[in-house]
C-alpha cells in the first residue's frame, strides 16, 4: 500500500511540472519580435536574407495564423490576426520589402503575402490594413528585376485569386475608392464592422475612403494591370504562365459591377490591344511566307508554355514572333469569350482601333506586293481562327464596313497579280465562313434583293429568248455545241412568289443543266474512270450542311421578295463588286494558273451552297428571264464555253493532251513541258465546276423536298 502510494504521488507531481501549453499570441507575438529584434542587433547589411531566422519566423507566424482560424472559424477575428492588424505587420513587411533589407527580403515579403491571402479564408482584401499593404506591394511587382519575377508572379496570382472570390474586393486592389456603392455581402457587414473599430481600421464606407493617398484609374494602371503585362513577357514560363492566367481571372469576373470597374476604371482593354500591336509590328514583314501564315493552324496560348521547359524559345526569330502574335491573339479571343459583356466590347472596340484601323490598315493598302500578302495572309488565320462574337464582329467592321478599304480588297480578287488575287480570294472564302450576317449582306444580298436581273413579267419570255439569243451570238450554227445548250424554261417556270426549290419535276433538269455545259469532246474525267457529279455528292452535302449551321439563326426567308411593279424604266442591274470580279475571273478560267481558278471555284461554290431564295435563284437557276444588261452564273459559264469551242478548235490531239493534263495533275506524269498546259487545266477545272455545282444543286432540291413532305 505504501508503495502504491509512492507511485501515486511522483505521478502527481509530473503532472503538476508537465510544461505549460504554449499560447498562441504569445508565441505570435515572439517570432515577430525576433524579427524586429534583428534589425536592432545585426550589423552586417549585405547578408541576405536567406542566412537569417527571418523566413523561419515568417512561416512560423503565418502557420499560426491559419491554425487560429481553422480552430475559431473563419467568423471569429482571433488574436493573432488582431494583433497582426493593430500592430501594421503588414505595412511594415512592405516597408522591409521595399527597402530590400536585407538583400532578398522582398522575395520573403511576396512570399508571406501570397500565403497569407491563399490559405486565410477570410475576405481580407476588404480590411484597410490589409489592401493598402497589398496595394503597395503591386507597385513593388512593377519595378524592374527577374530575380523576384517567380515571387511577384505567384503573388499576383494569389491576389486575382482572391479578388475571383470576393469580386467586391477588386475596388480596393484597383484604387478606385471615391465611388460610393455597397461593395460589402451584407452577410459580411457586421462582422467587418466590428473587426474595423476593433482593429482600429478604416471602415469601408465612401467618406472615410477619400484621402490624398488614393490613387487615380491612370495611376492604378501603373500596379496590378502593369505588372501583369510585363511578366506575360518574361522569358520564364512559370512566370508567364502565371500572369496569363491571372488576366483570366481578372477578365472573368461576373457582369455588372466588377465587370464595369474593369471597363470604365481601368485600361485594360488598351492595354490587351497595345501588346498585340507590339507583337504584331515585331514581324519581319519581308521575311515571312504568305502560304506559312495564311494556313496557320490554331495555336492555344497555354502551348506555347509547354515548349523547352520554362525557357521561352524557338527555331527562328520569324517563328518565335509569329508564334507569340497568334498566341497572344488567341489569349485575347479566349479571354473576351470569359468576360462580361461590357468589357468584351470595350476590348474588341480597342483591338478594331489600335490595332486594325491604326496598324493593318496601312499596311493592307501598302504598294509593296510582299507588304499586300503577309497582312492579308494574316488576315486570314485571324479570321479563320476568331470565335469571340465581339471580335469576329470588328473584324467584319473593319472589312466589310470601311469603304475605302472594302473596295481595294474586293477589287484585289481580281489583280494584276495573281498571288494577290488567290490571298485576297482566300480571304473572301474565310469571311463567308463565319457566322455573322452582315458578311453575306455586305457582299451579295444587298445587290440581289431588288430582284433586278429579273426582266418584267411581261415581257419575260421575250427578254429571255433576247438573253439567250446574246449568249449564244454566233454559236448555234457550231456542230461543236450540243443541243442541250439550246434550255427552254420548264412548263412551270418560277414567278416572283416561288418557295425556293423549284418543283420536283425540275430537279433533274437543273441538274443536268449544270452537267451538259461542258461539250462532250472536252471531257475527260471519263477517260481515268473518274466519277461523275456522283462524286461530289458527299462533299457537296457537307458543304451545304456547314453553311446551313452557320445561317441557321439568321431567318432567313423561304420565299423571294415580290418583283418591283413600279411601271417605267427598270432599274439597272449591279451584281455588286464581289460577285463582278468572280464573274469576270470565271470568265477568263482558260488563262489563268490552275491554282487561281481552284479558288475562285470555291468561292463560288460556298456562295451558292447557302440556304437563301436570292442565291438559289442566281446562282443555280439556270432558266431565269434575265434583264438587259444582267448576266448570271449560268450565263457566265454559256458564254464562257462558248469561247472554250473557239480555243480548242486550234488544238490538235485534244482527248490525249486533255489525259496527259489530268494525269499531270493526279501525279501521274512528271512531264511539265505539255504545250497549251495552261488553257487544258482550265478546262478540267471548269468540267469538274460544273459537276460540283450540279451536286449541290441536286443537294439542296433533295433537303429541301424532304423539308417539304
Amino acid at each position: 500500500m505504501e508503495t502504491f502510494t509512492k507511485l501515486t504521488s511522483l505521478l502527481m507531481n509530473a503532472l503538476e511540472t508537465r510544461e505549460p501549453t504554449v499560447d498562441l499570441l504569445d508565441s505570435f507575438v515572439d517570432h515577430w519580435k525576433s524579427i524586429t529584434n534583428y534589425y536592432i542587433e545585426t550589423t552586417d547589411d549585405s547578408r541576405p536574407v536567406r542566412q537569417t531566422d527571418i523566413p523561419w519566423h515568417l512561416k512560423q507566424m503565418l502557420d499560426i495564423l491559419v491554425y487560429e482560424e481553422k480552430e475559431q472559424g473563419v467568423d471569429e477575428t482571433g488574436s493573432c490576426l488582431e494583433y497582426l492588424l493593430h500592430h501594421k505587420i503588414l505595412e511594415t513587411l512592405c516597408t522591409l520589402a521595399k527597402a530590400q533589407y536585407p538583400p532578398g527580403m522582398v522575395q520573403q515579403v511576396l512570399v508571406f503575402f501570397s500565403k497569407l491571402l491563399s490559405e486565410m479564408q477570410k475576405p481580407l482584401l476588404q480590411l484597410v490594413k490589409v489592401y493598402r499593404p497589398v496595394q503597395n506591394l503591386i507597385r513593388l511587382c512593377v519595378l524592374p528585376g527577374s530575380d523576384r519575377e517567380k515571387e511577384a508572379a505567384q503573388f499576383l496570382l494569389v491576389v486575382c485569386a482572391a479578388v475571383k472570390r470576393d469580386p467586391h474586393a477588386l475596388r480596393y486592389v484597383l484604387e478606385i475608392l471615391e465611388q460610393p456603392a455597397a461593395r460589402t455581402p451584407p452577410s459580411d457587414q457586421s462582422q467587418l464592422g466590428s473587426e474595423a473599430s476593433s482593429h482600429g481600421t478604416e471602415p469601408s464606407s465612401p467618406s472615410n475612403q477619400s484621402d490624398p493617398s488614393v490613387c487615380s484609374p491612370i495611376q492604378s494602371e501603373s500596379s496590378l494591370l502593369s505588372a501583369l503585362l510585363m511578366l506575360t513577357k518574361s522569358q520564364k514560363g512559370s512566370v508567364c504562365l502565371k500572369a496569363y492566367q491571372s488576366l483570366q481571372l481578372l477578365s472573368s469576373l461576373p457582369s455588372g459591377g466588377p465587370g464595369e470597374l474593369l471597363c470604365d476604371h481601368t485600361q485594360l482593354g488598351e492595354l490587351l490591344a497595345r501588346r498585340l500591336l507590339q507583337l504584331y509590328s515585331l514581324l519581319p514583314m519581308d521575311r515571312l511566307d504568305p502560304a506559312e501564315i495564311q494556313t496557320w493552324t490554331h495555336t492555344p496560348w497555354s502551348s506555347q508554355f509547354s515548349r523547352s521547359g520554362s525557357n521561352l524559345k524557338f527555331e527562328s526569330p520569324a517563328c518565335d514572333h509569329l508564334t507569340n502574335f497568334f498566341c497572344w491573339f488567341d489569349f485575347v479571343d479566349h479571354l473576351l469569350g470569359e468576360a462580361p459583356e461590357v468589357l468584351a466590347v470595350k476590348v474588341a472596340d480597342c483591338v478594331h482601333q489600335l490595332w486594325l484601323l491604326d496598324s493593318v490598315q496601312l499596311h493592307l493598302q501598302h504598294t509593296c506586293e510582299q507588304v499586300i500578302l503577309v497582312s492579308t495572309s494574316l488576315l486570314c488565320a485571324v479570321v479563320r481562327l476568331v470565335q469571340n462574337s465581339f471580335l469576329l464582329d470588328r473584324l467584319v467592321r473593319f472589312l466589310l464596313r470601311t469603304h475605302t478599304l472594302t473596295q481595294t480588297l474586293l477589287q484585289r480578287c481580281d489583280h494584276i497579280s495573281d498571288q494577290i488575287s488567290m490571298v485576297s480570294l482566300s480571304l473572301v472564302e474565310e469571311l463567308l465562313q463565319k457566322p455573322h450576317r452582315d458578311i453575306l449582306d455586305v457582299l451579295v444580298l444587298s445587290f440581289l434583293q431588288s430582284r433586278s436581273y429579273v426582266s418584267p413579267p411581261a415581257a419575260g419570255q421575250d427578254d429571255r429568248h433576247a438573253e439567250s439569243n446574246e449568249d449564244s451570238d454566233g454559236l448555234e450554227d457550231d456542230p461543236f455545241i450540243s443541243d442541250s445548250w439550246c434550255l427552254a424554261p420548264p412548263p412551270s417556270s418560277s414567278s416572283s412568289s416561288s418557295p425556293l426549290s423549284p418543283p420536283v419535276q425540275e430537279s433533274a433538269d437543273v441538274v443536268n443543266s449544270f452537267l451538259c455545259l461542258v461539250p462532250v469532246q472536252v471531257r475527260s474525267a471519263q477517260l481515268l474512270q473518274e466519277g461523275g457529279y456522283e462524286s461530289y455528292i458527299y462533299d457537296a452535302h457537307k458543304l451545304v450542311t456547314e453553311c446551313q449551321s452557320v445561317s441557321l439563326s439568321w431567318d432567313w426567308p423561304v420565299a423571294l421578295p415580290p418583283l418591283s411593279s413600279s411601271s417605267g424604266e427598270t432599274e439597272e442591274f449591279f451584281e455588286g463588286h464581289l460577285l463582278k470580279v468572280l464573274f469576270d475571273r470565271l470568265g477568263r478560267v482558260l488563262e489563268q494558273p490552275y491554282e487561281l481558278n481552284l479558288q475562285l471555284t470555291a468561292v463560288l461554290s460556298r456562295l451558292s451552297a447557302f440556304n437563301h431564295p436570292l442565291l438559289q435563284e442566281y446562282l443555280l437557276n439556270p432558266y431565269i428571264h434575265l434583264s438587259h444588261c444582267s448576266r448570271s452564273l449560268f450565263s457566265v459559264l454559256v458564254r464562257l464555253m462558248g469561247d472554250l469551242i473557239q480555243r480548242i478548235q486550234q488544238v490538235s490531239c485534244l482527248p490525249d493532251r486533255l489525259l496527259n493534263a489530268r494525269k499531270h495533275l493526279l501525279g501521274l506524269n512528271h512531264d511539265t513541258g505539255l504545250e497549251h498546259l495552261t488553257m487544258l487545266r482550265g478546262i478540267i477545272v471548269l468540267e469538274e465546276f460544273c459537276k460540283e455545282l450540279a451536286a449541290i444543286a441536286f443537294v439542296k432540291q433533295t433537303d429541301d423536298q424532304q423539308r417539304l413532305t
